[in-house]
């Protein structure tokens, strides 16, 4: 299932060129992950990704390009490939319902009071589960 974030734009996120510069969307992309990992799992109670996680690599694709609008773009939000120690957050953008960029992120679970990777616990794999393009397993 996938979750969407209406994301605001702000003025200074274009560029010399007049449209949002392709750096900013990782920052979008970022609001979303917070929205759905931190936000959406305090609401439903859950752990969420609290424990934390760092970005292993990004992949983006732009395709059309986006000028500043008071409209928040629709961010919608998937995970795929639950791994015992890494996730992938897949995203795609809509500017006025139009698709304008495509991406996705590999996670890795982190602990930060050793400062290295850890495994997904149970709770966190069942609440990542949810967010996959097939659901939860039965």
């Amino acid at each position: 299932m996938r979750y969407t974030v209406q994301v605001p734009m702000r003025w200074s996120d274009m560029d010399a060129y007049g449209h949002v510069n392709n750096v900013v969307f990782l920052q979008y992309f970022e609001m979303a992950r917070v929205d759905l990992f931190f936000e959406r799992a305090s609401l439903e109670e859950r752990t969420g990704l609290r424990r934390g996680t760092v970005v292993a690599a990004h992949d983006i694709q732009y395709k059309r390009p986006v000028v500043y609008s008071p409209r928040p773009l629709d961010v919608q939000i998937w995970v795929s490939a639950i791994r015992a120690a890494a996730f992938t957050c897949h995203y795609e953008a809509f500017d006025h319902d139009h698709l304008a960029v495509t991406g996705s992120t590999l996670l890795v679970p982190f602990d930060f009071s050793i400062n290295r990777p850890r495994r997904l616990t149970p709770d966190e794999k069942e609440f990542l589960a949810r967010w996959t393009e097939e659901g939860p397993a039965a």
